[in-house]
């Protein structure tokens, strides 16, 4: 059912469970994990200077991430591919799925509602409305989103309960 599947990742302790899905399912479905980090450019690009060393700090936790997810991948048997990226998240996320012609995304959400979401904004949410591919959401546990509530560059994050809103 699914050969090759998208797991977005910030890195954090709240995108567990999106990775455990994830993984969960490459190993029943013999797929291939890619593992994405995305580098908000928006968040930094109003620094007049100092937006190199920004870039290059989140590159490396970008990265530290992606492999962190590899290596719990390489560890349940499952074939992952990393990459880190810079841009719109949405943006990244959606075309890293369909350059690499993925069937499955599983991202973490932190599962706002209100004015938490009109003002944050939800890039799992973008990500539902705009893939051409079925997305499942993995909202994070209450803990998780406490945490990432105190770390508001959180872009994507995940938990240990699937809500598995799929969308085509």
């Amino acid at each position: 059912m699914y050969d090759r599947i998208l797991v977005p990742t910030d890195g954090s302790v709240a995108t567990a469970g999106a990775v455990d899905h994830a993984i969960e399912l490459a190993t029943q479905y013999d797929a291939t994990l890619y593992a994405l980090y995305v580098v908000d450019t928006g968040a930094y690009a109003s620094l007049e200077m100092g937006s190199e060393i920004v870039a290059e700090a989140l590159g490396e936790e970008g990265q530290e991430a992606v492999d962190a997810v590899a290596e719990r991948a390489a560890e349940a048997g499952v074939d992952a591919e990393t990459a880190v990226a810079n841009g719109i998240a949405h943006r990244e996320i959606i075309d890293h799925a369909s350059d690499h012609e993925v069937d499955l995304i599983v991202m973490g959400t932190h599962g706002r509602t209100g004015v938490g979401r009109f003002l944050l904004g939800s890039v799992a949410e973008k990500v539902v409305r705009s893939s051409d591919v079925p997305v499942m959401t993995v909202r994070a546990p209450e803990d998780a989103e406490t945490e990432a509530e105190a770390e508001p560059d959180a872009e994507t994050d995940g938990g240990t309960t699937a809500t598995n809103r799929t969308t085509r």
